[in-house]
């Protein structure tokens, strides 16, 4: 379960901080309220295309760090061993997107590539 998005300098976005509750989160609002903002920042996070375009204007980089508590026996401990990452709860991917395009990835802070993530 996603447990938490932070988000740092993406698009329009300066500093973001949400918790999720368990059970069902909605994200609504007007047109332009930055809700696909928030989708693309969860995408980056989760191992979506980078783009420097997503670099808030005048920041160096963007960060974006998602926050999950999967149960003790989800799936994603095996993948984690298997390329010798260490697990924990929660689990925690975070990902920064340089304003020159260049990204970098991380699980629990332990630098991965892109394609672990």
């Amino acid at each position: 379960m996603l447990a938490a998005l932070s988000i740092r300098d993406i698009v329009l976005i300066d500093k973001l901080d949400l918790e999720f509750a368990r059970g069902l989160s909605v994200l609504t609002g007007e047109t332009g309220a930055g809700k696909s903002i928030l989708l693309d920042a969860f995408a980056l996070a989760i191992g979506g295309r980078g783009d420097a375009a997503l670099v808030r204007q005048g920041a160096a980089q963007g960060q974006v760090t998602a926050m999950f508590e999967p149960g003790p026996d989800h799936p994603v401990f095996a993948l984690l061993a298997a390329n010798g990452i260490e697990g924990g709860d929660p689990l925690i991917l975070r990902r920064v997107q340089t304003a020159d395009g260049r990204t970098r990835a991380f699980i629990n802070d332990q630098a991965i590539s892109v394609q672990t993530l």
